[in-house]
């Protein structure tokens, strides 16, 4: 094929390839000024399309917004699930389910932003989808707690929650200060925080904690 021939260089992008240029224009423009200050515009600018082509795709900014978070926040878990099925070590497993997180906020489109610190939480479309995402998240979790601890299902999943919230938080306060420490090293310093707090739960055979 030659320059001439070259769709990208016409203009005619096929509408997948399109689509997908629009929301990585979309996206830039969403992590550094959020979702309200964002302008349609500016992301049609970005992307280097009239402002027609953009509406030809997404209806309007929250239909683009929306798109951006459905493919992160169905992403995310999955990193999460390849980390946890990696290894049958469930020390391992800890460590990895830990390293997925910090992997998700060193990435360099900076996607996190959109699932955990978003400024449109308001919006009950944005809410759910986070909230599925972080609760798919502790489902994966929570099952390697239960192989590990014995503890009943309730109680797994209390502390899959605990854990996952810990990873976030200590996540994205990491990349927050610039990556003090290589990532590998962080994941690892809160994947055995995770654990040492795991082999407080000995297995009982699924008898409840003690009150």
């Amino acid at each position: 094929m030659t320059g001439t021939d070259d769709p990208t260089k016409r203009g005619r992008l096929p509408r997948s390839a399109r689509r997908a240029q629009l929301m990585e224009a979309a996206q830039s423009v969403f992590v550094e000024s959020g979702f309200h200050s964002a302008a349609m515009d500016e992301i049609a600018e970005r992307a280097h399309v009239s402002k027609p082509v953009l509406y030809q795709h997404f209806p309007g900014k929250l239909d683009l917004y929306l798109a951006l978070l459905d493919q992160h926040t169905r992403e995310f878990p999955e990193l999460v699930r390849k980390a946890v099925g990696s290894t049958t070590d469930n020390n391992e497993r800890v460590a990895a389910a830990v390293g997925a997180f910090f992997e998700f906020v060193e990435r360099e489109d900076a996607g996190f932003r959109l699932v955990f610190e978003s400024d449109l939480t308001n919006e009950p479309a944005v809410a759910e989808r986070v909230e599925r995402s972080l609760d798919d998240t502790a489902d994966i979790v929570s099952q390697v707690v239960r192989e590990d601890t014995g503890l009943p299902e309730e109680q797994a999943r209390l502390v899959a929650v605990a854990l996952v919230g810990m990873s976030q938080v200590v996540a994205r306060y990491w990349v927050a200060q610039g990556a003090p420490i290589p990532r590998e090293e962080a994941a690892r310093i809160v994947g055995i925080l995770g654990w040492r707090g795991l082999t407080g739960f000995p297995k009982t055979g699924g008898d409840e904690i003690a009150g």
